[in-house]
């Protein structure tokens, strides 16, 4: 019997262990078809849904693996072209650009420049070519598919800033804070979380080098989000207080701190205090005052619009299911539904 068969004996549809596990839909596919394996930290309690000791589970969906495949060794070489380096990061450039579809939509000559701007070296042109990355990874159906063009562009990057002065270093290290958030992203979407929470200190540590404290913020606030996801919510709150402090030295007219708030919230309810998360849901709130781009779409995406869904769902994790009807009504109500 395999998982599947399991759990449909034991009549879990896949949503209802997702839920029991507080993980997506998707990951119990994935674990069913064997592509990703649970990891350690869910084995126990899957076990215990399923009626089986840990042994028996183990049998059941296989070993963990200490690491995804794609994570191992280093970049495989290209064995085409001269193997000069600038014409190697030039095809790096130019894959990341044909890899995926999702790209289709730029001007036939935004992919030749792109191309060249990876040649001058410049923290402006790394940060271009990040945001079409963070493009291609949201509409990616795929994320596994997005890493080897990630891993390319965190190469190009290592090997444009060794050696560079302090000044054009200080920028360069923006735009590795920003890719190595996308990794971070990509190993987390992949299960792999040891891997996640790596990616994200470097982004941290990355951010702090380049005086980037909106882009700092951030990558802490998803690396909190590694112990939301494993339930260790006071672990969190730490790591969230100090991505407050960073906040506050950042862009006021960006939503930074709107989103640190928005998932203390999260971390508050885990803990079972509703007054600190209703005070967190507050002051996310206030991100409806800003005006502008208060977001960028790529290491930063909050804008406030599901933040009624979000109330909503933190009261269900208090268990105050009067409050938390009433938040999702009020979320059912929003114009931002209408069109479906």
């Amino acid at each position: 019997m395999g998982l599947a068969e399991r759990r449909r004996a034991l009549g879990y549809s896949q949503e209802e262990l997702a839920h029991a596990l507080g993980v997506d839909r998707r990951t119990v596919g994935r674990w069913e078809g064997r592509s990703t394996t649970p990891q350690p930290p869910l084995r126990p309690r899957l076990a215990e849904l399923l009626h089986l000791d840990l042994d028996e589970l183990d049998a059941l969906v296989g070993q963990p693996r200490a690491a995804h495949p794609e994570s191992a060794g280093p970049p495989p070489r290209d064995h085409h072209g001269s193997g000069d380096l600038d014409d190697m990061i030039r095809r790096q450039f130019l894959r990341a650009i044909t890899v995926t579809s999702a790209l289709v939509a730029l001007p036939p000559d935004e992919g030749a420049a792109l191309a060249e701007g990876a040649l001058r070296g410049m923290s402006d042109d790394f940060l271009r070519m990040n945001g079409h990355l963070w493009q291609v990874y949201q509409l990616a159906r795929a994320k596994r598919s997005v890493y080897p063009v990630v891993r390319d562009q965190l190469t190009a990057l290592n090997e444009t800033l060794d050696g560079r002065p302090e000044v054009e270093a200080q920028a360069l290290c923006g735009a590795a804070g920003d890719l190595f958030q996308l990794a971070g992203e990509l190993a987390f979407d992949g299960n792999r979380y040891t891997d996640a929470a790596a990616s994200y200190t470097l982004a941290a540590s990355a951010s702090q080098e380049a005086k980037s404290y909106d882009l700092w913020a951030c990558a802490l606030v998803r690396h909190a989000y590694v112990d939301l996801y494993e339930r260790r919510y006071a672990d969190a709150v730490g790591t969230l207080s100090a991505a407050e402090k960073v906040a506050r030295r950042g862009d006021g007219s960006l939503s930074t701190r709107y989103w640190v708030a928005a998932v203390q919230a999260e971390a508050y309810a885990g803990l079972g205090d509703l007054s600190a998360c209703e005070r967190a849901l507050d002051e996310a709130e206030k991100v409806t005052g800003l005006s502008g781009a208060a977001h960028n779409g790529g290491w930063l995406r909050f804008d406030g619009s599901r933040l009624a869904e979000e109330r909503g769902a933190r009261y269900l994790q208090l268990g105050r299911l009067d409050l938390a009807e009433k938040a999702l009504s009020s979320a059912l109500s929003q114009d931002i539904l209408a069109s479906g």
